[in-house]
């Protein structure tokens, strides 16, 4: 009685058709997880941008009028900013909630400051400060290789871009500090801000804040 199998040709032949199927199926599969692990990394990154811009835009809308005293005793403006001013951006915010009802003021002192590639926030347990006042900072955005941030000194300096739904900020300063020519002028907030971030992945992208009305 004669036993039928396979010749080794066949089996070769078999062994071959599976390597290929097999390379075929990993290439795909490593495809679809380089594709998710992409699509997981842009989405951490894109929440990890709007966290930060969402954070400036609460602290904006709730802006207040109130000028500090630093801890050399000098008055701040209400609202101070740019390459001439001692913080990227510095303001005073009301909303600061006090759910302990502990001694203190809900309005707060916020500085925003651009260092080592990273945007930080600080904030101050007071508003006037003393020597030994230290911020308590926190990272909010990696990997920002380049700020600019222009105001709009008031609404009526505002002009259209070119397309006419477009607001035209390439002549809006660059710093918002007093006139130290006129040590008593008072420096009133702008209307509006434009902060400009160089992100090292996600490329340059810009934000307009209006400033609540006095």
């Amino acid at each position: 009685m004669r036993v039928k199998g396979f010749t080794l040709v066949e089996v070769l032949i078999a062994l071959a058709i599976t390597a290929f199927v097999a390379a075929v199926a990993y290439s795909g599969l490593s495809t679809v997880i380089s594709g998710v692990e992409s699509t997981r990394v842009v989405a951490e990154r894109t929440w990890e941008v709007n966290r930060a811009l969402q954070i400036l835009q609460r602290d904006l809308r709730q802006f207040v009028n109130r000028p500090v005293r630093d801890e050399f005793g000098d008055e701040e403006p209400a609202l101070t900013g740019g390459p001439a001013a001692r913080f990227l951006l510095s303001f005073t915010r009301t909303g600061w909630h006090n759910p302990a009802a502990q001694p203190r003021s809900t309005l707060q002192r916020v500085n925003y400051v651009w260092e080592d590639d990273s945007l930080w926030r600080e904030s101050y347990s007071v508003l006037d400060r003393a020597g030994s006042t230290e911020p308590q900072r926190v990272r909010l955005l990696d990997g920002v290789t380049g700020v600019q941030i222009t105001f709009l000194a008031s609404v009526a300096a505002l002009q259209p871009g070119a397309r006419g739904t477009d607001v035209d900020t390439r002549n809006w300063p660059d710093n918002w500090v007093a006139d130290t020519s006129q040590p008593e002028a008072t420096l009133e907030p702008p209307a509006a801000l434009e902060l400009a971030l160089e992100l090292d992945d996600l490329g340059d992208l810009r934000m307009l804040y209006a400033l609540p009305p006095l």
